[in-house]
């Protein structure tokens, strides 16, 4: 090459720098994150535990003052919806905050240089985060049913509840984190819908307005509620339970979507 083809090809070189590698297939790099987001999210995972299980407790301790064991509807409701909301005090609260941080301090930046896909970082994040939340739910669920008289055959419900409603929450909270204009705003965004799965989720449906159980229909728990509370039933309407788990897994997805194009959207930006 002559001199001058030498010089230009530096100046193409330097308004043209090369692209991140070829981002690696789906699995692989969502089991990359999701291994880095755990071990990240491991030192605060006693605090984080405590936190979202000893909220859940106070708001079943406190129902029991109000709704009677023997009105079994409201009862499955108050405990359905507070081990759920153990969910999303992480996914979608927390999950709202991480994202919200990660733009404001450029660390989307960082992502965007490593060969990962924008769907692996939203679900390895997703997932590590709702992967300590189990534990929270489990006894959340197994101290209300004894608190309200409810039977414990069918807790094992709510290890598909955990994961479908945690993905459908983490979607939502992930989107609010990323879309958000400033990190204030994203945390204020995530302490919202954590409010609104807590008041939309735990009181029982029967005594609630007509627009404000319209309201409950939107929100993405709620069908992971109205699973895990079907279960309580003597005789559960399997069928009911299947149906909403299968309408909050779809809810998940379309979630987990909408929060993949708000991270190709942030990072671009």
């Amino acid at each position: 090459m002559s001199p001058t083809q030498i010089r230009k090809a530096d100046a193409v070189a330097l308004l043209d720098p090369p692209l991140a590698p070829a981002p690696a297939r789906l699995l692989p790099s969502l089991a990359a994150v999701y291994r880095a987001q755990l071990a990240r999210a491991r030192v605060a995972r006693i605090p984080l535990l405590f936190v979202a299980t000893f909220q859940s407790l106070g708001i079943l301790l406190m129902m029991r003052g109000v709704v009677d064991p023997g009105d079994v509807p409201a009862a499955r409701s108050v405990v359905a919806g507070s081990s759920v909301l153990v969910v999303a005090f992480v996914a979608l609260n927390l999950l709202a905050q991480y994202f919200g941080r990660l733009r404001a301090t450029g660390g989307l930046d960082h992502y965007a240089t490593l060969p990962v896909r924008p769907a692996a970082v939203v679900l390895g994040a997703a997932a590590a985060y709702a992967s300590f939340t189990v534990p929270g739910a489990l006894v959340t669920a197994g101290v209300g049913a004894w608190m309200f008289s409810l039977p414990f055959g069918h807790l094992w419900v709510l290890l598909a509840v955990v994961p479908l409603a945690g993905a459908a929450l983490a979607g939502v909270g992930a989107a609010c984190g990323l879309l958000a204009p400033r990190q204030e705003i994203a945390t204020l965004l995530g302490q919202l819908g954590m409010s609104a799965a807590l008041l939309l989720g735990v009181l029982p449906v029967a005594q609630l307005p007509g627009f404000v159980r319209l309201l409950r229909d939107l929100l993405p728990s709620t069908y992971g509620v109205e699973a895990f509370a079907e279960s309580f039933a003597t005789a559960p309407d399997w069928a009911s339970v299947f149906g909403n788990l299968a309408v909050c897994g779809a809810v998940g997805l379309v979630s987990l979507a909408v929060a993949t194009w708000a991270y190709r959207r942030a990072a671009t930006r």
